[in-house]
C-alpha cells in the first residue's frame, strides 16, 4: 500500500503529537524535521506502471529526545495517544483516482478516494514496532481497507535510522470490486471475462523498509523502498491478469531539513 504523502498529508502532520510529558520536557526546546522529495508509486491498485508523486515527511521532538520512527508507508496521521510504547490516533489515507488513460483501456473509473481512519502503533521490543491501520473510503472506492506491519528498527539516535519488515494489506468486498470486478461493461468494453470477487480479505502481502541518514546537524536525506505482491482476489482479477501486474514496487526519496531552538 502507497503512503499518501501529499498535499493534504501535509495539514495532518502539522498538527504536533499529544505525547505523554513530563513539566520538564514541555519546557524543553522543540525541534522540527521537514523532509520534501518524489516517490514513485503505482499509478492506482494493480497498475503495471508507476507515477510519481510528492514525497513528505513531518517530525518533531522536544529537547534530547529522538525524533520517533513511523514508517515510510504509514497513512498521514495525528497521534491523540503515546505512553509506555504505545500510540493510536487518526490516520487519513489517500488513492489517486484510476481513469481509463492510466489503465489504457475503457475499463470504469473509480475516483479520488479519501480514507479516514484510525491507527496503533505498540514496541513490542525496544527494536520491533508493530503497527495496524483500518481506514474506510468516504469516495472513490468507498470500501473499508487495512494494513498491517511489523518493523525491526536499528537507529543511532538521530543520526541514522534503518527500519525493515513484512506488511498485510487486506480489504473488503467493495474495495477489490472497485479495483478488481468486472462488470458486463467493463467485459463487453475491454474484452474481458466477466470477474466477481470473493472472500479474500487479504489483497496483497509484500516487504517495506525506510531508511534515514543524517549529512550535518540540519541537512539529512529520507527514503523507502517496498514491494507489494497482489494476492487472492486481486491476483486472478483479469485486471491484473490482462491490464496490469501482481507485482507493485514503490520507492522514494527527500531531503531533509532540521530547525527549531533545540538544533544545536
Amino acid at each position: 500500500m502507497q503512503r499518501s504523502m501529499m498535499y493534504a498529508g501535509l495539514l495532518l502532520a502539522l498538527a504536533p503529537p499529544a505525547h505523554a510529558q513530563s513539566d520538564t520536557d514541555e519546557e524543553a526546546p522543540r525541534r522540527y524535521r521537514i523532509a520534501i522529495g518524489a516517490q514513485a508509486v503505482p499509478s492506482y491498485p494493480g497498475a503495471d506502471h508507476n507515477a510519481v508523486r510528492p514525497l513528505f515527511d513531518f517530525a518533531t521532538a522536544r529537547g534530547d529526545a529522538q525524533f520517533e520512527y513511523e514508517a515510510a508507508d504509514e497513512s498521514p496521521n495525528i497521534t491523540l495517544y503515546d505512553r509506555h510504547g504505545f500510540e493510536a490516533g487518526i490516520a487519513i489515507g489517500l488513492q489517486s483516482a484510476r481513469t481509463q488513460k492510466r489503465v489504457g483501456a475503457d475499463l470504469s473509473k473509480v475516483g479520488f478516494s479519501v480514507e479516514p481512519g484510525v491507527f496503533a502503533g505498540y514496541y513490542l521490543t525496544p527494536q520491533l514496532r508493530a503497527y495496524g491501520e483500518l481506514r474506510k473510503g468516504v469516495s472513490g472506492h468507498e470500501g473499508v481497507v487495512s494494513m498491517l506491519a511489523l518493523d525491526y528498527v536499528q537507529r543511532d539516535g538521530d543520526r541514522w535510522l534503518v527500519a525493515v519488515g513484512p506488511r498485510v494489506n487486506l480489504s473488503d468486498a467493495k474495495y477489490r470490486r472497485a479495483y478488481f470486478g468486472v462488470t458486463q461493461r467493463d467485459a463487453a468494453a475491454v474484452g474481458i471475462p466477466v470477474y466477481r470477487v470473493g472472500d479474500n480479505v487479504v489483497h496483497s502481502v509484500g516487504l517495506a523498509s525506510t531508511a534515514i541518514r543524517q549529512l550535518s546537524k540540519r541537512w539529512g536525506l529520507y527514503g523507502y523502498l517496498a514491494y507489494d505482491r497482489l494476492t487472492g482476489d486481486a491476483s486472478r482479477s483479469p485486471v491484473t491478469e490482462r491490464l496490469g501486474s501482481k507485482n507493485q514496487f514503490s520507492g522514494g526519496l527527500a531531503l531533509s531539513y532540521t530547525f527549531g531552538r533545540g538544533v544545536r
